[in-house]
C-alpha cells in the first residue's frame, strides 16, 4: 500500500501532559508536510494552533479525556468550548463505569448531548475496548450507532492496552453503516496500519507513523 494512503487517514496524535506549544507547532507542522487526516491534540493548544495553522490541516481535540467519567454537562461544555476556539473533529470518552453498569440509556444520552454540541463537525466516540467484555463492546457498538456519531474509536492510548485487530474486526461486524471506526493507541509500524485499514478502520490515531515515515525517508 502506498504510505501516502496510509497517512491520509492518520491523525497525528500528541495528548501526553507534558506537551508543549514547541511540540504542538512541530506536530502540526509535520501532519501538513505529510498530509494527515488532522492532528489530535488537547484542548489548551486549539486556539493556537488554529490561529497558527489556519486552514491548512484539520483539528481534533479530545472530551473527557481519558477517563471519561466527568459529568454530561462537563463534556458539552468542553465540547462547545473546543468548537468555538476551532476544533473541526470531537473524539469523546464515554462512561465507561456506566456501560458496564447496565446503564445504556445514560450512555447513549450523554454521546447525543455531545453530538448535538459539537453540531456538525465529526464525533469519533471512545470506547476504551480494553477495559470491556466482549458482551459490553457490541453493546457499545449498537449505542454509537443510535447516536449519530460519526466513529467509534477503540482507545485513549492512556490505559492498559490500545486498539486490537480483533476489535476491529468485532467492530466491522456490529456497528451500523454509518458508522466508521478508528483504530488508535499502538499501532507502531506501517505493517499494522495497513492491517488496521484491511479490516475496516478508516481514521488511525498514532504519533508514530510520521515518525516511522521521517525516520526512513518514505517521502
Amino acid at each position: 500500500m502506498d504510505v501516502k494512503e496510509i497517512l491520509k487517514i492518520c491523525d497525528h496524535t500528541l495528548l501526553l501532559q507534558t506537551a508543549t506549544w514547541d511540540e504542538i507547532k512541530a506536530l502540526c507542522d509535520d501532519a501538513i508536510k505529510y498530509g494527515c487526516a488532522s492532528v489530535c491534540i488537547p484542548p489548551c493548544y486549539i486556539k493556537a494552533a488554529r490561529e497558527y495553522m489556519e486552514e491548512r490541516m484539520a483539528i481534533t481535540t479530545v472530551i473527557g479525556f481519558p477517563n471519561g467519567n466527568t459529568t454530561t454537562q462537563t463534556k458539552v461544555y468542553e465540547t462547545k468550548d473546543a468548537v468555538a476556539n476551532g476544533a473541526d473533529e470531537i473524539d469523546m470518552v464515554i462512561n465507561i463505569g456506566a456501560l458496564k453498569a447496565g446503564m445504556d440509556d445514560y450512555v447513549l444520552s450523554e454521546i447525543k448531548d455531545i453530538r448535538m454540541a459539537a453540531t456538525e463537525r465529526i464525533l469519533k466516540v471512545i470506547v476504551e475496548t480494553c477495559l470491556l467484555t466482549e458482551e459490553e463492546k457490541i453493546r457499545v457498538c449498537k449505542l454509537v450507532t443510535k447516536s449519530g456519531a460519526d466513529f467509534i474509536k477503540t482507545s485513549t492510548g492512556f490505559s492498559t492496552a490500545g486498539a486490537t485487530f480483533d476489535d476491529v474486526k468485532l467492530f466491522k461486524e456490529h456497528v451500523g453503516e454509518n458508522v466508521r471506526i478508528k483504530a488508535a493507541g499502538g499501532i507502531g509500524s506501517l505493517e499494522d496500519a495497513e492491517k488496521f485499514m484491511e479490516l475496516g478502520a478508516t481514521r488511525l490515531g498514532t504519533s508514530r507513523i510520521v515518525k516511522i515515515v521521517k525516520e526512513k525517508g518514505l517521502l
